[in-house]
């Protein structure tokens, strides 16, 4: 039996990408969501979130970074959950 191997293609599909290859790195949201350290975030909140009651919660991640979010562009809470 011959197998022949397909080439490898190296170019990316617009549909299938990682949602970061999609971003402009030079945001300066995104530089700084580098320089947080969110493992803390989740060590001081994770307290107040219940593990094993009602409906998973969203990731503390999320909401310490809509909060971040809201204040540096004074957003309304609907307006920034959109």
């Amino acid at each position: 039996m011959l197998t022949e191997s397909l080439p490898i293609s190296t170019q990316q599909n617009l549909f299938h990408s990682e949602l970061f290859n999609q971003l402009d790195t030079k945001d300066p949201l995104i530089a700084l969501s580098h320089t947080m350290d969110w493992e803390v975030f989740d060590v001081v909140f994770s307290r107040h979130y219940c593990h094993d009651n009602g409906v998973p919660s969203k990731p503390i991640r999320l909401m310490v970074g809509l909060l971040i979010l809201k204040q540096l562009e004074n957003l309304s809470d609907e307006r920034v959950v959109l």
